[in-house]
């Protein structure tokens, strides 16, 4: 059990890191590769709604149907599974739509002429995408966590897809700081610590949750931790993985993650 505590913990920092790498990206590269993002997101897109229905959804549902019986523990799973979408949307909901972090940024947005507004404006969307970031990260550090605490492979596969979407938002921290203090390493700080609010959530989700986790707590938890990956990747990965497509690169991410999710599945059977 404390392996696999120290296990969840580590996939989960190691997502909420991402950021960090996101906003490194915009010193490091020369343009972003938006043909590997759309594909990449698209990938996990797919990865997340079918492990989230098929896996996650139907273990949480076998839990809860055995401690409760069958009808009350089926409208249970139905009832957290919408939950957890139900708090991820009002999370969102409670961002200011111009300090949201899913609005898609490119390195190339690194440039003066692709940034409009004077310094003190920008540093402060750059300081509010930041804290966006932090409080929208806190319930998907919960969720990988809890994941990864039932079954290390699901926590890395849902540890990924995290990764893999907080890169952008990372770029989009990163791209107005630097801009409007000219420091990389104030841009690279902040992109850094919007993301250990994963690693926050997880700890917390260890210090207040386990001590109660029950049968019952955890497959609710479970089947909202479904939902929220559900919405995240309708709300979230897909509709970034759209805006930098060309073509359909994103929709063939999104069935080669479903299909090699469900490949990996059945060969555990």
């Amino acid at each position: 059990m404390t392996e696999n505590v120290l296990i969840a913990l580590g996939l989960t920092l190691i997502a909420g890191l991402a950021t960090g790498i996101g906003g490194a990206t915009a010193f490091f590269a020369s343009r972003t590769n938006t043909k590997f993002l759309s594909l990449a997101l698209g990938f996990f897109a797919g990865v997340m709604i079918y492990v989230s229905m098929v896996e996650i959804f139907v273990e949480a549902q076998r839990i809860l149907v055995g401690e409760m019986g069958e009808k009350s523990g089926s409208w249970v799973t139905v009832i957290s599974f919408f939950g957890g979408m139900i708090l991820i949307a009002l999370i969102d909901k409670f961002i200011p739509e111009q300090k949201n972090p899913h609005e898609v940024k490119k390195v190339e947005d690194m440039e003066a002429g692709h940034i409009s507004g004077e310094k003190q404006s920008l540093l402060k969307v750059g300081t509010f995408t930041a804290i966006a970031i932090t409080i929208h990260n806190f319930p998907e550090g919960i969720a990988t966590f809890l994941s990864a605490l039932q079954d290390p492979a699901l926590g890395l596969v849902i540890a990924a897809a995290i990764a893999i979407h907080n890169i952008p938002e990372g770029i989009a921290v990163s791209v107005p700081i630097y801009y409007a203090t000219g420091s990389k390493k104030k841009a690279l700080k902040f992109s850094f610590i919007s993301g250990l609010s994963e690693p926050f959530g997880a700890v917390v989700a260890y210090l207040v949750l386990m001590p109660f986790l029950s049968d019952v707590l955890f497959g609710i938890i479970f089947a909202g931790v479904a939902g929220i990956m559900v919405f995240i990747s309708l709300d979230e990965l897909l509709p970034a993985a759209q805006k930098y497509d060309e073509a359909h690169i994103s929709i063939y991410g999104l069935m080669g993650g479903m299909a090699l999710m469900a490949v990996s599945l059945l060969l555990f059977i």
